[in-house]
């Protein structure tokens, strides 16, 4: 239930905006722009078709379809007003804009959007994929297993991420011991301490040896391959078959109120999505820093490994591909939000530790969330409109079982 608003930028309740506030480093108010008010009235709503699509996006190859549908006209061709992408540091800052309606479609990890909707009420949808696999597990070089974890601190992006939820999985089914404590604090050799890192910190904590190693999106993963500080220990995608990490996220209300607005939206992200599929080296030149669009401060050849290095003959020996047969790559792009991956996501979000209230979390019902928390109309008919779901490798049923194996 969505309680009165009190703030008219973000249409939160007091209470609901001062949890923000403690969840997320900041201060929301500061850094958002917001402020108090005894007027419950929310703000008036853009017209139907004059709001201009503002992004959202950390420098992350997860960002890439809604970065590639700015930079080659998608969402023009759709007939929107396209500000420049932001660019954000950290997922509490980009939720924060989010909230603050400074930006309004983000790529946000899918278990965030659970936390956001039901942890804390904010009306918003998840309304696609972004993206699937595109994450892995970096180590140090003196790392060879899992088991070598023990008694190190790990970084994760978010506690509200696949990657936090990934890592315990994959931590427990070696029979380690997950905690969270100061990175200074005592680990037992039975521990793998976790801790939350911004993705551009994890580099340098790796290299100075600070952290065992780092779960996270390309192309930190490849960054740290290229500069010999880390290698793959274990990519994501060769845990949870073709998982999502990254979602779109829209404010709900936009699907309502300007629901032609929106499927334009969507309309460009599903055209990018399709563009970008036989294209990655041209994408790694546009996403680079020395793209006409310098989108990333990422140099080409470490995009050119992110996007297109899944080589079993490299990876296989040292463990990171263990299911080759599966036909995966590093990352891929298909736009449709399987109503069986939330269930399963939300059912292993129930068995993670994050930070914070968490009664919401063990309260849920993973079948009621896939079908209230997303909303897959405006996807199904932006599809349709590509070519149908054989364009993008889809069963014409939009439906698939999810497929999870650690070892």
């Amino acid at each position: 239930m969505i309680h009165p608003p009190f703030c008219q930028c973000c249409g939160l309740s007091r209470r609901q905006f001062l949890k923000l506030s403690g969840l997320f480093t900041g201060s929301l108010a500061l850094a958002a722009g917001c402020r108090p008010s005894d007027n419950t009235a929310t703000a008036p709503s853009s017209p139907a078709n004059n709001q201009p699509l503002k992004i959202g996006y950390l420098p992350i190859t997860d960002a890439a379809p809604l970065l590639i549908g700015h930079s080659q006209k998608f969402f023009e061709q759709e007939g929107l007003q396209v500000e420049a992408p932001t660019l954000f540091r950290s997922w509490p800052q980009i939720i924060e804009a989010f909230i603050a309606r400074k930006v309004n479609a983000i790529h946000l990890l899918m278990p965030a959007t659970i936390s956001l909707r039901y942890g804390r009420n904010f009306p918003a949808k998840v309304v696609a994929w972004n993206h699937t696999n595109g994450s892995a597990l970096t180590v140090g070089p003196s790392v060879n297993k899992v088991e070598d974890l023990a008694g190190r601190t790990i970084a994760v992006p978010f506690w509200y991420s696949v990657h936090n939820v990934v890592l315990q999985q994959v931590l427990q089914d070696t029979g380690l011991k997950v905690v969270r404590r100061p990175r200074e604090a005592a680990i037992a050799d039975d521990e793998v301490n976790l801790v939350v890192l911004p993705p551009p910190d994890m580099i340098s904590a790796l290299a100075n040896d600070s952290i065992g190693g780092y779960i996270v999106a390309d192309p930190f993963n490849a960054a740290a391959e290229k500069r010999k500080v880390g290698k793959i220990l274990r990519f994501t995608g060769d845990v949870w078959k073709d998982h999502a990490c990254c979602v779109i996220f829209m404010h709900e209300d936009d699907l309502k109120e300007r629901p032609e607005w929106a499927q334009r939206v969507v309309n460009g992200l599903v055209a990018s999505q399709a563009w970008m599929r036989d294209r990655r080296p041209e994408v790694a030149e546009i996403l680079s820093k020395d793209g006409a669009g310098k989108y990333t401060p990422h140099p080409l050849p470490i995009l050119q490994q992110a996007l297109t290095a899944y080589s079993p003959e490299v990876y296989g020996p040292i463990g990171a591909i263990r299911h080759a047969d599966w036909g995966s790559d590093r990352i891929d792009f298909q736009p449709y939000p399987f109503p069986s991956y939330t269930e399963k996501l939300v059912t292993l979000l129930q068995q993670t530790q994050v930070e914070g209230e968490r009664t919401f979390l063990d309260q849920l019902s993973p079948q009621q969330v896939a079908t209230d928390l997303v909303d897959d109309s405006f996807v199904r008919k932006a599809i349709a409109a590509k070519g149908g779901p054989a364009q993008f490798g889809l069963t014409p049923d939009f439906r698939r079982q999810e497929v999870f194996q650690v070892a």
